[in-house]
């Protein structure tokens, strides 16, 4: 395959779900000015000439419709690592995933999704279902008390400059006085950031009458948010897949809202501000 720079990926599995990430990949090439690769994957080597055969048909299909370049690609491997090494080789964009929610029986749900963005560099975007006319105009930001590496803060930086995005900052509510004072550090700390990016924002808090989530998603479908910026909890184990992580409820939410999942850095920890708790 040519050289392609920073393209959109799309696993692909010829379900609606995956063409619903593709009509985001869509609007967002064609801001980016990004091409796409269109990701199947074979569990056997024997599988791939068929599948490159079928994959390449619909890629015909699907180009007439959509500006930017469409690639296929059929890679032997499983989702829970290929995807992520198939972005990293590529550097990536973006990997835009479609997922069939909490209760589906598919491939990709939303405790299946965290564990395929396991240690990307990639950000990933989860959606649900087809976008509207826009993308990325509101945007939800969760803000907690815990500690967490700055590179959000760049994603903040780079989707208002890339969408013109407006960020509606949603605090818990915590009647802790030290998760209080972490709090408002940590909202300080973003404030400023967005200011000195000349991002529009707001801030809103929390009721604390319902979980921190419910209420997220909630607020977020109120207030007619296009998307909510989450950064997942680092190394989750088997145990937090098997209780259900609280990232996987915000990812495959019931209201079906898209959601825009970075992943914080094996590095050192720095001071900062973290989305949302693990």
């Amino acid at each position: 395959m040519e050289t392609i720079i920073k393209p959109i990926i799309i696993p692909w599995d010829f379900t609606p779900v995956g063409e619903n990430a593709l009509a985001y990949a869509k609007l967002i090439a064609g801001i980016l000015n990004r091409e796409i690769i269109v990701l199947h994957l074979v569990e056997k080597d024997e599988d791939v000439l068929p599948a490159t055969e079928k994959l390449d048909a619909k890629i015909e299909e699907l180009q007439k419709d959509i500006k930017q370049k469409l690639h296929s690609l059929v890679k032997v491997g499983n989702i829970f690592d290929t995807i992520r090494e198939v972005a990293h080789e590529f550097k990536a964009e973006v990997v835009i995933m479609g997922t069939h929610g909490r209760k589906g029986m598919q491939k990709v749900t939303g405790s299946w999704a965290l564990k395929v963005m396991a240690n990307s560099k990639v950000p990933f975007l989860i959606v649900q279902d087809k976008p509207g006319t826009e993308v990325f105009k509101k945007i939800v930001f969760p803000i907690d008390f815990r500690k967490e590496n700055k590179e959000k803060v760049a994603s903040v930086s780079y989707l208002s400059k890339h969408y013109n995005s407006k960020f509606l900052l949603f605090k818990r509510k915590s009647a802790d006085r030290t998760f209080k004072r972490r709090l408002a550090s940590n909202l300080l700390y973003a404030e400023n950031v967005l200011k000195n990016n000349s991002v529009e924002y707001e801030i809103h808090t929390a009721q604390g009458k319902k979980s921190f989530e419910k209420e997220l998603i909630d607020f977020t479908k109120q207030q007619e948010a296009d998307m909510i910026l989450i950064l997942v909890t680092r190394d989750i184990g088997f145990l937090d897949y098997m209780i259900a992580a609280r990232e996987q409820y915000i990812i495959a939410n019931p209201e079906r809202i898209p959601v825009y999942c970075m992943n914080p850095k094996p590095a050192k920890i720095a001071s900062g501000f973290r989305a949302l708790g693990g």
